[in-house]
């Protein structure tokens, strides 16, 4: 079955639902800086990161906020029209979908809060993972898709090319 692209959107969509939801529930159960310990290994937590991935530009003045709104926006735009191009494969407008539907996720976190609130904390003893959230999750799944994709065209290209030789 071949998906249309409004499916594809339709994916991003559920995607920023699921994310902001999860954020919601989140900020109504904990406060800021709180942590809830799940098992050995994974805990609960609010964070609100102004900056990007490892708190990127965290510690700037503000701008950054501006800067990765219209970063994602830019990101957004151009995956949209590789999206419609490439609406009637499988792989890559999944993965397109799913890094739209987490940029906007985190956009409105931008937008409403001035920072991504991020709750998902893995560590091992002291040392962790930086707390992420559904929208990142999303990203890395949909870039990871975008690699697989590409080394998977790569692999077909080569076996074709040693068919003609």
């Amino acid at each position: 079955m071949k998906l249309r692209l409004g499916s594809w959107i339709g994916l991003s969509a559920f995607v920023v639902l699921a994310d902001q939801w999860t954020k919601h529930l989140v900020r109504g159960a904990l406060r800021n800086g709180e942590v809830i310990p799940v098992t050995s290994f994974f805990d609960l937590v609010l964070a609100f990161n102004p900056g990007a991935a490892f708190s990127f530009l965290a510690d700037q003045a503000g701008w950054q906020r501006w800067f990765f709104v219209g970063l994602a926006a830019l990101i957004c735009g151009w995956l949209l029209r590789l999206l419609a191009q490439h609406q009637h494969e499988k792989l890559l407008p999944l993965a397109f979908s799913l890094i739209i539907g987490g940029a906007i996720g985190n956009v409105i976190d931008r937008f409403v809060f001035g920072a991504v609130v991020d709750f998902l904390y893995f560590h091992i003893g002291a040392y962790g993972w930086p707390a992420f959230n559904v929208a990142d999750s999303a990203i890395c799944g949909g870039v990871g898709l975008m690699i697989y994709a590409q080394l998977q065209d790569a692999r077909t290209a080569s076996t074709q090319e040693k068919k003609h030789s």
